[in-house]
């Protein structure tokens, strides 16, 4: 589908269909990224993968929108406990459930009872999806992540002919030979749409205890990457099997927000820093080369490294040389006021590649990651002299982080 169908109406075309994406288009013109979750094989965890994708880009400060087009199966409600939830609007638009700072749009939240079964043939399932599309009012997002049914059947074909230039699929996979097999239809399917593969995210992927954190490769593993591979798509990452995403699903929770410290939120936190890799300017990657003069910003507290870096009175920023192991200069500066996001985007401006304290969350990590700032935490309340070169050196000693929340 080129622009041109967009933009003008084809002859032969009804006047409808060119006014109906008129209005779609209108309404997502303030959507910046459109990333459609795909899957040839059912049961492979694709709305999990969705919603907490969904959560951790929204710690990440990104404002964030989830709509769930499996008309049959919506799974989204129950997972977020939204299944009472009123939807509300008027007679030509509809506003979007909040929950978790993402904006949510499912058919589930449309029935009149959650046990009622939606028999529809395809063009009803179209007309739902394009509802979805023009009279939902979505307003301004960062990304709009769509949850698509198993397959390549009716749903995902509509949602990707009607989005406005989408970003590109991630496609979800087992390590499964089954699996892989289906999943290489939908990668052949978004060829033939024109739709960009963004990656391939491999899901239970080996088991980590959450007791001791070891992982078991309880099934092959693999077997999503090597595909990929073979495919000649990016590989997201894996994520492994985790009871703790069945209880937090359950409880109405993303795991990322219930779990924030687990080998699982931490698999999902990789894959979106590297969803989020190409924001960052070239400028700051230049400045991350060995060999290259950096900056390591150090919290402070009574001049001492502080334990916390939102508890900080100042900021050491030492300019080193990475190559030859040798702090340059050091400067000490004032924080501006700690608001959400202030802090991750003022270091970056001021070049600080790498931030070392002694605890932080998971929401600040995303953000310092998101402005390009590699995070150490665990250090010890010492000199900022001290630590950057122990630092340098290959030698600090980072212990647990302090942070919990």
């Amino acid at each position: 589908m080129t622009d041109d169908t967009k933009k003008e109406r084809q002859p032969g075309k009804p006047a409808e269909d060119f006014q109906e994406r008129q209005a779609i288009n209108s309404r997502l013109s303030r959507v910046k990224e459109k990333l459609v979750v795909l899957s040839g094989k059912g049961g492979v965890g694709k709305s999990t993968v969705a919603v907490n994708l969904a959560a951790v880009l929204t710690q990440a400060g990104k404002k964030v929108g989830l709509l769930d087009i499996d008309i049959h199966g919506p799974s989204i409600p129950k997972m977020l406990h939204l299944e009472n939830a009123p939807v509300t609007g008027t007679e030509t638009t509809l506003a979007p459930v909040i929950a978790h700072k993402m904006k949510i749009m499912s058919i589930g939240l449309l029935l009149q009872d959650r046990d009622d079964a939606v028999i529809w043939r395809g063009p009803m399932k179209s007309n739902a999806i394009k509802q979805f599309l023009r009279d939902v009012e979505w307003g301004e997002l960062d990304y709009l992540i769509v949850d698509c049914p198993p397959g390549t059947g009716d749903e995902p074909m509509t949602v990707i002919q009607l989005l406005d230039r989408p970003t590109g699929a991630i496609v979800v996979t087992t390590p499964q030979a089954l699996a892989i097999q289906d999943v290489r239809r939908s990668i052949v399917f978004c060829r033939q749409l024109q739709l960009p593969v963004v990656g391939v995210v491999e899901n239970m992927s080996g088991f980590v205890c959450p007791k001791c954190g070891e992982h078991t490769d309880i099934f092959q593993t693999g077997g999503g990457e090597s595909m990929a591979r073979d495919m000649g798509v990016p590989f997201l990452g894996s994520i492994p099997i985790d009871p703790q995403v069945t209880v937090s699903g359950d409880d109405g929770q993303p795991v990322v927000q219930a779990h924030p410290h687990s080998e699982t939120s931490k698999a999902f936190g990789r894959i979106v820093r590297s969803l989020l890799e190409p924001e960052l300017s070239e400028e700051k990657s230049l400045e991350k080369r060995e060999g290259d003069a950096m900056k390591i910003a150090i919290p402070v507290a009574q001049g001492m490294l502080a334990m916390h870096f939102g508890h900080s009175e100042q900021f050491a920023l030492l300019e080193v040389d990475s190559e030859n192991k040798k702090i340059l200069s050091k400067e000490m500066l004032t924080p501006p006021s700690h608001e959400p996001g202030a802090l991750p985007r003022w270091l970056s401006e001021l070049g600080a590649s790498v931030i070392i304290t002694g605890g932080m969350g998971i929401r600040a990590q995303n953000l310092f990651a998101q402005n390009g700032v590699d995070v150490v935490v665990g250090a010890a309340a010492e000199d900022p002299e001290k630590v950057v070169q122990a630092y340098l050196e290959g030698e600090l000693k980072a212990g647990a982080n302090i942070c919990d929340h």
